[in-house]
């Protein structure tokens, strides 16, 4: 999909999403026979003719102004990452460099020195490095060569399997996907990858074409590890200032909590185990 045409499916996916009465508008005359706000109606809250609004669904609207995004951002109620989300796709699109598939040294110390679940993962979802813990909570990244986060949880079962709030964390992970994307428009790459994991996952197909759009910032993600059993986190993530494409994310369990003595037991686990933790990814596609 071009990016006109995936800024004009996004805007129909957000305006369909709003229900008129939130907005103090009248049901019609007529039975509304699809969900949300009609273009017209839209197109007056955002202050723009009908005319040029419709183009702007249909993929034929270019150079759309600041002005005219932030009216339409405004109108369709979008949130921080959803607006920027809206100027990347309509913005002047600019020459893509490679992502890097490495992690600085230093940034690999750091990843060992800290004393809970962390990683990195880069443009693509793709997990770059990680220290013990990072790679024993979840998916086992050490015994795995392909480490890309979207791969994992939706080509196979695994996914579902690990995560008993599966509903929540597969809209979670399409939704960061797209916000990545969204980052880099007319990136071939993000374009294969989305090919292959909607040729591969009807359940993607179906989230994908919802257009959710959520940075990945922070959070709570239950886990079923198969060593020390159900693991309730919070994450953070915390993005490089040096590369805003890589972000490191990093799990710690409540104080206390059962939750916190099972990463305890699990810490020993390893360390009793002496596995290889290869944090440095040798496969050059991971993503």
């Amino acid at each position: 999909m071009s990016d006109a045409a995936e800024l004009g499916a996004f805007l129909k996916a957000r305006r369909a999403a709003l229900d008129p009465a939130d907005l103090g508008l009248p049901p019609g005359i007529s039975h509304r026979r699809v969900k949300g706000l009609r273009r017209e109606e839209l197109a007056q809250l955002a202050g723009i003719s009908v005319d040029y609004y419709t183009r702007l669904e249909q993929g034929r609207a270019k150079n759309v102004s600041d002005a005219v995004l932030d009216a339409l951002a405004r109108a369709l109620r979008l949130g921080p990452g959803e607006e920027s989300y809206l100027h990347n796709l309509a913005g002047p699109k600019r020459r893509e460099r490679t992502a890097p598939r490495r992690v600085r040294p230093e940034l690999q110390q750091l990843l060992d020195a800290i004393q809970a679940p962390a990683f990195v993962f880069g443009r693509y979802l793709e997990v770059l490095a990680w220290n013990a813990l990072g790679g024993a909570v979840a998916f086992d990244f050490a015994r795995l060569e392909e480490r890309n986060i979207a791969k994992l949880s939706f080509l196979g079962d695994r996914g579902k399997e690990l995560y008993p709030e599966w509903d929540t964390v597969s809209r979670e992970v399409v939704a960061n996907l797209r916000t990545e994307g969204g980052k880099h428009p007319g990136d071939p790459e993000f374009a294969r990858l989305v090919d292959e994991l909607s040729r591969g996952s009807a359940e993607f197909r179906a989230l994908w074409a919802e257009h959710a759009v959520r940075e990945k910032a922070q959070g709570w993600k239950v886990v079923l590890n198969p060593v020390v059993g159900e693991l309730r986190l919070r994450y953070e993530t915390l993005r490089l200032p040096d590369d805003p494409d890589q972000g490191l994310v990093i799990y710690h369990a409540e104080p206390g909590s059962a939750s916190e003595r099972a990463l305890g037991l699990l810490a020993s686990w390893i360390a009793a185990d002496e596995r290889p933790v290869n944090t440095r990814s040798p496969h050059p596609h991971a993503g």
